[in-house]
C-alpha cells in the first residue's frame, strides 16, 4: 500500500528503531510508547485488518506470534508482556495493517485504567 506508514516502515522509507526482523515479520519501537517496552510487531504482508486475513495467512500470523515470545525473551521479559491489538476504527485501530502492540516494562493491570 502506497499511503500505509507501516509498509513505508518496512521499505525503509520512514525511519524505525527496529529490535527483531525475519523475512515475513518485522519488530520496531513505538514512538509513542504507552509502557517502558512498547513494540509494534507486524506481517510485511499488509493485511488491513483481521477480517481481511485468508486462511492462507495462517502460518504468518503464527510466525507473528512467536516473534512475540522471541523478542520478550531477548529482552528478559520473564515477567510477562501484554499483546494487544486492534481491529477496526470501533476499537481504535489508527493504522490499517495488521499489527500487535507488545507492552511491558512494569505491571500492566486489568482493567486499565
Amino acid at each position: 500500500m502506497q499511503d500505509c506508514i507501516f509498509c513505508k516502515i518496512i521499505n525503509r522509507e520512514i525511519p524505525a528503531e527496529i529490535v527483531y526482523e525475519t523475512d515475513s515479520v518485522l519488530v520496531f519501537k513505538d514512538i509513542r510508547p504507552a509502557a517502558p517496552v512498547h513494540l509494534l510487531l507486524i506481517p510485511k504482508k499488509h493485511i488491513p485488518t483481521f477480517f481481511d486475513l485468508e486462511p492462507a495467512d495462517a502460518a504468518l500470523m503464527g510466525e507473528l506470534q512467536m516473534a512475540a515470545t522471541e523478542v520478550a525473551r531477548r529482552l528478559g521479559l520473564q515477567n510477562g508482556f501484554r499483546l494487544v491489538s486492534n481491529t477496526g476504527r470501533d476499537a481504535g485501530q489508527l493504522v490499517f495493517h495488521i499489527h500487535y502492540h507488545l507492552l511491558a516494562g512494569r505491571e500492566l493491570k486489568w482493567p486499565p485504567g
